[in-house]
């Protein structure tokens, strides 16, 4: 079965040239249709200025432009002709199956929610993320989409979180912690203190509480947290691995016995930066919109654009939507939990 992709040209800090290249190279790899949403006329420069041609693309023309530094809510208001706002709404309307950016993840995440809706019994959607640990991948929940979110929301998100991993990963009733300042059930705010005790009713394999060190050491599959921790904590780790890297660049070159273990160490390096490279994951998933939504790092280049379609095609595959419309009502509506809410 042929899917249809639809790609945010106008998104992100390489665009339109890098985006543009990552759907040709999409195109070529994968046998989708892969679908072009930004303006015609920039569209049409990038591909003669590459010397591609645009025959096996469908363009949809979106005029409009939505920044990076611009309010999620009023741009999305304001410029109904973006290629953002346009993407949510062909995503609404079926014409594409998945939808692709790499730009404002809050005007991402406003308009899709808004335009396709949430799948049925879920609150809030959740930007996931995987990365390696010293063990297997994991996954972190959210990384911002929702910065003031309710202890319920938290909850359905450590729910997609284990229906993903497990359908991803094939792996039967992965592990859910909390991410909280420290292990004992007692540590943190009341309102981590209630979701903690939400996760323990629950029928999720919940191992409690984890603490920020342990987000790299393999111990939990799945991480909560709400968008605003686990938006610095993703920063932070890719701000650590860029300075990492450039120090072991700099400390080995500076004498000729570093430069000789260099070259020794070289392969060891690469593989190193490629485990722990946003490109080679190419995007996270919005769970909890009613429709495969893909977003993609500001800075993607061409190749993590390509595997951010990959990522696309994967959850088309798998029915990630129809697994956890049955989920969320099967964990979140307990007696149990609706009573701990209630008091």
């Amino acid at each position: 079965m042929k899917f249809r992709i639809g790609i945010d040209i106008s998104g992100g800090d390489f665009a339109p040239r890098e985006i543009l290249k990552g759907a040709f190279l999409a195109k070529k790899e994968f046998n989708h249709d892969i679908i072009l949403i930004g303006p015609r006329d920039e569209i049409s420069k990038e591909a003669r200025r590459e010397r591609v041609s645009l025959k096996d693309f469908e363009v949809i023309d979106a005029p409009e432009k939505i920044t990076m530094d611009e309010q999620a809510a009023m741009s999305i208001r304001r410029k109904k002709n973006s290629s953002i706002v346009v993407g949510a709404e062909v995503l609404k309307e079926k014409k594409i199956d998945a939808f692709v950016s790499c730009g404002n993840t809050g005007a991402v995440v406003t308009a899709t929610t808004l335009k396709a809706g949430l799948i049925e019994g879920v609150e809030r959607p959740g930007i996931a993320v995987l990365f390696p640990t010293l063990k297997e991948i994991s996954m972190l929940i959210d990384v911002g989409a929702n910065i003031n979110p309710k202890p319920l929301h938290l909850l359905q998100h450590g729910v997609m979180a284990s229906l993903y991993y497990s359908v991803v990963f094939d792996k039967e009733n992965p592990t859910v912690g909390l991410l909280n300042i420290g292990e004992e059930e007692t540590k943190g705010s009341d309102f981590v203190k209630l979701v903690h005790k939400l996760f323990a009713a629950s029928s999720l394999n919940f191992i409690g509480n984890l603490e920020a060190k342990d987000i790299f050491s393999g111990r939990c599959d799945c991480i909560v947290c709400d968008g605003f921790v686990g938006n610095v904590a993703l920063k932070v780790t890719e701000g650590l691995a860029d300075m990492t890297g450039k120090f072991l660049k700099g400390a080995l070159g500076k004498d000729f016995l570093g430069k000789i273990g260099y070259l020794f160490m070289r392969r060891s390096l690469k593989k190193f930066k490629k485990s722990i490279d946003y490109a080679e994951h190419g995007g996270a998933p919005l769970l909890g919109v009613n429709g495969v939504v893909i977003i993609g790092h500001g800075r993607s280049s061409a190749y993590p654009v390509k595997n951010a379609v990959r990522v696309a095609i994967q959850e088309l595959k798998r029915d990630l939507i129809g697994n956890i419309k049955g989920k969320i009502d099967a964990v979140c509506k307990g007696s149990e939990i609706q009573e701990i809410l209630d008091t």
